[in-house]
């Protein structure tokens, strides 16, 4: 079953209680640390599920537009594509004003609806390509 990413995008600005751009800005970064982090796994599969959701994560591309100038977003900068992405893409999120549990839900609320889309099995295989992405989205 084929969901388009703007679905999940207000499905996310309903469960944390946020505008739209908001939950959009949230959703592109972490698919742009999946595109980034899980590059030649089945992220593909999973993006070829949620029409929209390459070009959401283009837009919100946490190497091309730096999380922030803190020490965590030159870190992840310096890193490189793999290491920087979770870096640069966790501290965008915490620049939205978002809490911990808003990140959590946002990325929960995001896999639930890829598994619907792409199916369980492939949605875990990309999560448990990305060491660290799962524990900080509460997954």
């Amino acid at each position: 079953m084929s969901l388009d990413v703007q679905e999940i995008v207000s499905a996310v600005a309903s469960r944390l209680n946020v505008d739209n751009p908001t939950a959009e800005n949230a959703v592109g970064t972490i698919l742009s640390i999946l595109d980034h982090e899980a590059a030649g796994t089945k992220a593909d599969a999973l993006f070829d599920e949620l029409p929209g959701a390459r070009d959401l994560a283009q837009r919100y591309d946490v190497m091309n537009q730096p999380a922030g100038g803190g020490l965590m977003g030159m870190l992840g900068s310096a890193l490189g594509d793999r290491a920087g992405a979770l870096i640069n893409g966790m501290e965008r999120l915490k620049g939205l004003g978002l809490t911990v549990a808003q990140v959590e839900a946002a990325g929960q609320q995001l896999v639930e609806q890829a598994k619907t889309a792409a199916g369980p099995d492939t949605v875990n295989e990309v999560i448990n390509d990305v060491p660290g992405l799962a524990g900080r989205l509460g997954l």
